[in-house]
């Protein structure tokens, strides 16, 4: 049976909504009315807390951070603080592990999510790695830099939240923060990287929409999956099953907004973050 991954690319969308979309789609998901989506975007400058966030991360005063524009979010994804921003492509991978043939584990999962990454890295001349015991993607520097964040949250076999691949963000707003708790570590992007690797040859860095199309297909590769681009959220929402879903556009940013009211569901557990 074919596997298909639908794929969504909406933008620059505020932190709130994104997360109110995911738990809808997570919802639809694990209803069975959709199948794998995964949401491209960035966001406006936001720090985010997972579940076992350390409140000394974040070094910024709540009042620096308001009067710059910085939103703070506390998250149910697993572990400490990120920043997300301009410049920066967030992927948000609602699959259903179960799904996969054969299906996939939580920590496949996060390994496929590296690899997905790291190939998107090489495709612009910047070599990538992991690193022992810590999820994420790092260049091979001396001291390696951090280039994408990952942290997840399951339930009931079905994905949510993800990644941040830093492509032009301003690393200043890292300063603001522990990243993932890991002081000894500076945090880097493909912008700068490009600047000196020889493999990117004076390229410059692609636009994010570009970068999106380039990390989509390699999810198709990486997840032995077809990749199915759709315009918006009206053709996500298209099927019969969809009708009773307000489709009515959010903002200019967002191509529509998720149901008003949404259910909760019991059973989940966080994991990973670095």
């Amino acid at each position: 049976m074919l596997t298909v991954i639908n794929i969504l690319y909406l933008g620059r969308v505020d932190y709130s909504i994104a997360l109110e979309l995911q738990q809808t789609l997570v919802r639809l998901v694990k209803e069975g009315r959709i199948s794998h989506t995964l949401l491209l975007l960035e966001h406006p400058p936001v720090i985010t807390l997972g579940r076992n966030a350390g409140a000394q991360n974040v070094v910024a005063s709540r009042e620096f951070l308001a009067a710059n524009g910085v939103e703070l979010h506390e998250t149910d994804r697993g572990g400490d603080v990120t920043f997300h921003g301009p410049g920066q492509l967030v992927g948000y991978p609602i699959f259903d592990l179960r799904a996969f043939d054969p299906r996939i584990g939580a920590v496949d999962f996060v390994r496929k999510l590296e690899e997905v990454l790291i190939r998107a890295c090489g495709d612009l001349g910047v070599v990538t790695e992991r690193i022992a015991g810590l999820t994420g993607v790092w260049t091979q520097n001396d001291p390696p830099g951090k280039i994408a964040a990952i942290g997840v949250h399951i339930s009931r076999a079905v994905t949510s939240h993800g990644f941040a691949l830093n492509v032009n963000t301003n690393l200043d707003y890292f300063k603001l923060i522990v990243p993932c708790g890991i002081s000894d570590k500076p945090v880097t992007s493909l912008e700068q990287e490009m600047a000196y690797s020889p493999l990117s040859r004076g390229r410059k860095v692609p636009p994010l929409e570009d970068l999106a199309q380039q990390v989509a297909r390699n999810f198709g590769r990486v997840f032995e999956a077809q990749t199915l681009w759709l315009e918006s959220l009206d053709a996500l929402f298209a099927s019969p099953a969809m009708s009773d879903y307000d489709t009515t556009p959010a903002n200019q940013d967002t191509p529509a907004r998720a149901p008003k009211e949404i259910r909760e569901l019991g059973e989940e557990k966080d994991i990973f973050l670095a």
